[in-house]
């Protein structure tokens, strides 16, 4: 199988052995129109856990792309954050808005339990808790359920708190203090956790300027927080201290640095580096770089407590959320002892945890 240009023009096991990908899968239902990816990045760690997201990609390669990206993130995420949970990811081809059906995630909620436990699924953009709970009709193997069902129920206000976490981290390091206040950030989504971002940043005085491609949700945000709004395509050039990209990835990218006008680029988006040399450029600009899987780990972590430890407990999961600070604080160690962007860092504090614990099953 081969693509046109772009990210599939290789063949799709070139790509997979280069980042040593296990399984994708392609599951398809004429009946209930579903015609969905599964992808398993590494499971070292345990069994492959990420977010299932329903997207009107404009082609299938982009979907497969999104599936094999947001998996080997989720190695990563998990394996920075101490969690002993592996890389996975569902992506869904169709509008969330008109295409959603009970039948359409009981359908992909039986292609997940033939994988027999290797895949456990959770909410992603597009798709919500009741989605969820449709899906566990037809299996276990999901994480994010709402609390009558034992889950943690809404885990976006925790994405958004462990990106504060992970901002205020790189704040005290460049400016000497985790203070946001006064300080002006830009935020790009108000969606499910870039709502929260707002509400926490709002609260520790910071003044924002917000923007989302809904633009009557961007004003109510804005009039409820006492935010600037601006267009979206706008949102790279807001003079500010702090961009946080809070919608969907590749926004860092060859059009948008050379627009942006900030310190410190933070915020709880997935792949926000369009490619990784980004990150190099970023670092050239002297735009210090919060990683995407630190930042919003957050959600996952509480989400996943009641995976590690049998029974979902508020106060501890919200304490290892809190952790996200100190996880930042030894990646920007890590950088600076190694002289590498901070990218480059949590890549390698993620691979050494995966290795150290390789070893260990090798006993």
């Amino acid at each position: 199988m081969r693509y046109g240009k772009g990210f599939l023009a290789m063949l799709i096991f070139d790509y997979m052995e280069k980042y040593d990908y296990e399984n994708l899968y392609f599951c398809q239902d004429k009946a209930t129109g579903l015609k969905a990816v599964i992808a398993l990045h590494d499971t070292t760690l345990g069994p492959a856990t990420g977010g299932c997201r329903m997207w009107t990609y404009d082609r299938e390669e982009d979907a497969i792309e999104d599936a094999l990206r947001l998996a080997r993130g989720m190695t990563y995420k998990y394996a920075a954050a101490g969690v002993n949970l592996g890389g996975g990811k569902a992506v869904i081809i169709g509008d969330p808005k008109t295409q959603k059906s009970e039948a359409l995630f009981r359908a992909l909620g039986r292609f997940i339990n033939i994988l027999n436990g290797r895949y456990i699924t959770g909410e992603d953009v597009g798709t919500t808790l009741e989605d969820m709970e449709y899906i566990r009709m037809e299996t276990p193997y999901v994480v994010t359920l709402p609390e009558h069902l034992g889950g943690a129920g809404p885990i976006s206000p925790y994405t958004a708190f462990g990106t504060i976490q992970a901002l205020k981290a790189a704040h005290k390091h460049l400016f000497g203090t985790d203070s946001l206040a006064g300080r002006r950030v830009a935020v790009q989504g108000v969606g499910s956790v870039g709502y929260h971002v707002v509400e926490l940043l709002a609260k520790e005085g910071a003044n924002l300027v917000i923007t989302d491609i809904d633009l009557e949700k961007a004003k109510a945000v804005a009039a409820k927080f006492g935010a600037e709004t601006v267009a979206p395509d706008k949102i790279y050039e807001v003079d500010c201290d702090i961009f946080s990209p809070c919608a969907l990835g590749a926004v860092i990218n060859d059009e948008t640095i050379p627009l942006l006008k900030c310190k410190i680029v933070a915020g709880c988006a997935n792949n926000q580096l369009k490619e990784a040399r980004h990150g190099d450029l970023l670092e050239e600009k002297g735009i210090f770089y919060v990683p995407d899987y630190i930042a919003n780990a957050g959600g996952t972590i509480y989400d996943t407590d009641r995976l590690m430890y049998g029974q979902h407990n508020k106060e501890r999961a919200a304490r290892n959320v809190a952790r996200i600070y100190q996880t930042m604080e030894a990646i920007i160690r890590i950088a600076k002892e190694e002289n590498i962007p901070t990218y480059q860092a949590a890549d390698r504090y993620a691979e050494r945890r995966i290795g150290e614990i390789r070893k260990v099953k090798n006993i």
